[in-house]
């Protein structure tokens, strides 16, 4: 009995693995809930630094798709989920084309936040587009060069959480700096998930990431890591009175931060993908809370 090929609205669906978008939107909620803690949240920019937020992962996935496939980084013993363009539903071309559109949506809704702050923004925009095609693609693929994990620091975190702020108030104080941290580790936690997945795969593949440069102890080491960090620094930003004792709502997250790690230190290959999608709600779930100890502020 065959399979029905699955239709255009379902091969894309798979494309832009949506899985993923609780995290991209983690470092926006950040963002709105530092604004709103100091009286200067906005709706229409945090939505629009929002869906920028969306479309940047979702082209990011789908260059991925296409340039890691080209690359010969995708093959039948991928551990991960379906890839579109290496199990034929799309072409490169159309993959292509689909990641260009994509981007050009989130520069539209960047020249919206431009029009409020500046060149700043744009700048910000353009950088984080460059570096998301240039993850997997272009002369120089940061992933297959063992710097996908600082990429994934700065502009999912770091960015994400600071230019969701300056969009809404117009600055940048420094607790909105380290509360950026945080997500931006968390975040990375699901790329350390996703290449300690793929190890093997990637060293295969002559795709050098940081988990094939230190290995997999190593990688697990580095998640865990990374969340513990993520977590002590809200208790050290309250000692030094720069949260309030409610920000400790994001620790309601633990449970689930829990779960992941429990899978990362005893499973390897496909079971991971549970620990992967884990980390996303965790980074989510961490910056809802967060924003729910802010408002019990008030």
């Amino acid at each position: 009995m065959t399979q029905n090929k699955p239709n255009s609205f379902q091969i894309w669906w798979l494309a832009i693995r949506p899985r993923t978008l609780p995290a991209a939107a983690s470092g926006v909620v950040m963002g709105s809930a530092l604004a709103w803690r100091d009286g200067s949240f906005q709706l229409l920019p945090a939505l629009a630094a929002l869906f920028v937020a969306l479309l940047l992962q979702i082209g990011s996935n789908v260059a991925n798709d296409v340039f890691d496939f080209e690359r010969g980084a995708d093959t039948a013993e991928r551990q991960g989920p379906l890839r579109v363009t290496q199990a034929g539903l799309l072409t490169p071309a159309q993959v292509k084309r689909g990641m260009w559109i994509i981007f050009f949506l989130a520069a539209l809704c960047g020249l919206y936040l431009a029009s409020l702050r500046g060149w700043t923004v744009i700048w910000i925009g353009v950088a984080a587009i460059i570096s998301a095609i240039a993850y997997t693609g272009g002369p120089f693929p940061l992933g297959y060069y063992g710097l996908g994990d600082l990429f994934v620091f700065i502009f999912f975190g770091l960015a994400a959480v600071a230019g969701t702020y300056f969009v809404q108030v117009g600055s940048v104080s420094a607790v909105v700096w380290w509360m950026s941290v945080p997500i931006g580790l968390i975040i990375t936690a699901i790329l350390v998930v996703n290449n300690l997945r793929d190890i093997e795969n990637d060293r295969t593949a002559g795709k050098h990431t940081l988990a094939v440069r230190i290995g997999a102890q190593a990688t697990k080491v580095e998640y865990v890591l990374f969340l513990a960090i993520a977590y002590l620094l809200l208790p050290a930003l309250i000692l030094f009175k720069l949260l309030p004792i409610t920000s400790l709502l994001a620790w309601l997250s633990l449970p689930l931060a829990y779960k992941a790690t429990r899978v990362v230190l005893t499973q390897t290959g496909r079971p991971l993908n549970t620990a992967l999608a884990g980390t996303g709600q965790t980074a989510l779930a961490y910056s809802v809370l967060f924003w729910v100890g802010m408002l019990l502020v008030k």
